[in-house]
């Protein structure tokens, strides 16, 4: 499956988990099966969502050849290969290209950071080892520095180099990159509760949390759009709106696998540093569900 063009909805995976710990490859393989079956555009494994900085290199290929199996050509494919190490990104790079993802998703180099040329190297070093697309994942809330606005210019002219997940919340850093756009270039919201405003400066679509607990509902906010349905496609994402902000009232992805588990598509445990949600957010997120009538 090319990614070449994609448009709409890529829901960003949980990982699900035994009690023990262990990757839960049924209820993986059930949750892919949901995400295709509700009309999810796009799958992405090894996100923030899917808890990956908690697990092995062997467990990440693991649930990098399941999905890919599973999946089986369906929708594209796209892996998490992002590190803070230059290094270490290459290789999962070429390691994930060769187990048949149909892209990247590459990270800047948190903790560490870099100045901007060492940003721009970091970016390029894996996309220039690759013959798949590489998408830039901007998240500072998570890694503490940000993608410069010259450097994304830079990046977005890279042949492999196909586009950016923009997770800031910042529309003016948007803005200001999206004359980037074009047709070798996308721009995707990492934001559920800024995907209208993302899609109306040129956007094609969310890298998705609020995706896993209701895939319909995401593809069709974006759909619409795209398909000049807007004031449908505004609508859609008002109304859901707060369910979308409930899923970050505690980091990502504690409300989410919660949210799934009221749903009784239970994603099973979170990994330490990850524990679950005070019982006064239970209580509001199941309430928003109640409200929603998902529970």
């Amino acid at each position: 499956m090319k990614f070449d063009g994609l448009k709409g909805s890529v829901v960003a995976m949980v990982t699900p988990f035994r009690e023990d710990g262990s990757v839960h490859f049924d209820n993986l393989t059930a949750q892919l099966e949901r995400q295709i079956a509700e009309g999810t555009d796009g799958i992405l494994v090894l996100g923030t969502t899917g808890e990956y900085p908690t697990m092995t290199h062997e467990e990440d290929a693991s649930v990098v050849a399941h999905t890919i199996k599973v999946v089986n050509g369906r929708v594209p494919v796209i892996v998490g290969s992002g590190s803070n190490c230059t290094a270490t990104q290459k290789e999962m790079s070429l390691r994930y290209q060769d187990m048949g993802a149909d892209a990247l998703l590459l990270i800047t180099p948190y903790y560490n950071k870099a100045n901007p040329e060492g940003m721009y190297r970091h970016f390029v070093e894996a996309a220039d080892a690759v013959e798949i697309p590489c998408i830039l994942y901007n998240v500072p809330g998570r890694t503490g520095c940000s993608i410069p606005v010259s450097v994304v210019e830079q990046l977005s002219r890279h042949p492999r180099i196909a586009g950016i997940k923009e997770a800031s919340g910042d529309m003016g850093y948007a803005m200001k990159i999206a004359h980037c756009i074009g047709p070798d270039f996308a721009l995707w919201s990492g934001n559920d509760d800024i995907t209208i405003p993302l899609l109306s400066i040129g956007g094609s679509g969310v890298i998705s949390v609020f995706a896993n607990v209701c895939p319909r509902v995401c593809h069709e906010i974006v759909a619409d759009w795209l398909e000049g349905r807007r004031e449908q496609a505004l609508q859609k994402h008002l109304k859901y709106l707060g369910l979308m902000n409930d899923l970050f009232m505690e980091v990502n992805p504690i409300p989410v696998k919660s949210a799934l588990a009221m749903m009784g598509l239970d994603t099973g445990t979170l990994r330490l540093p990850l524990c679950g949600m005070s019982e006064e957010h239970r209580i509001d997120l199941w309430t928003t569900l109640r409200d929603e009538g998902l529970v």
